[in-house]
């Protein structure tokens, strides 16, 4: 992510494990990916998607477990984790926090450059939510929410609303209106 807030395309991968496989080799298998992954690109943030409770509780547990192995690794190197609501990062590359996957694929594929939308859609949402990091500052220096706090009570750093996409001047409106209580 630069100053700018433009944002380039490095690499996506998906850690897969197999669902027979005892849950203790399938948390270490994540482990190892995200070491390998921190270890080849160095990153200066871990982004995760923040878990909360659905109907289905067992693949909140499942998003937990899996989760929870790459905080690990992070910690281990000294990288700071973040966390972004589904909402978030959709309003952040849509402009709508209810934005369907479809459209976020496409908006990655435009926000990055790329010639197609990553496969399987687990890469495409790993995308999206290392671009609404970004924009939130994780790495430009300035957060495009200014006075507002996050769900961690991070405070952002500064903000340039004339600098802003239109898809991130929607997310900040959509975020002082959620402020407000809904009020226009």
């Amino acid at each position: 992510m630069a100053a700018n807030r433009t944002a380039s395309f490095v690499d996506v991968g998906v850690a897969g494990t197999e669902a027979a496989d005892p849950l203790d080799r399938r948390i270490l298998r994540i482990w190892e990916a995200a070491e390998r992954w921190i270890e080849r690109y160095a990153p200066d943030a871990v982004a995760l998607e923040r878990v909360f409770a659905q109907a289905n509780v067992n693949t909140v547990v499942g998003t937990a477990h899996a989760s929870g192995a790459v905080i690990a690794a992070a910690a281990r190197h000294g990288i700071p984790v973040a966390w972004h609501t589904p909402s978030e990062v959709k309003a952040a590359v849509t402009g709508d926090g209810t934005a369907d996957k479809a459209s976020v694929g496409r908006m990655v594929v435009r926000i990055l450059r790329l010639e197609e939308a990553p496969k399987p859609a687990d890469a495409a949402d790993a995308l999206a939510i290392a671009i609404c990091h970004g924009w939130r500052g994780g790495g430009t220096g300035m957060d495009t929410t200014a006075r507002t706090e996050t769900h961690q009570g991070a405070r952002p750093v500064a903000h340039r609303r004339r600098a802003m996409t239109p898809a991130q001047q929607a997310w900040a409106e959509a975020e002082a209106r959620a402020r407000r209580g809904g009020r226009r």
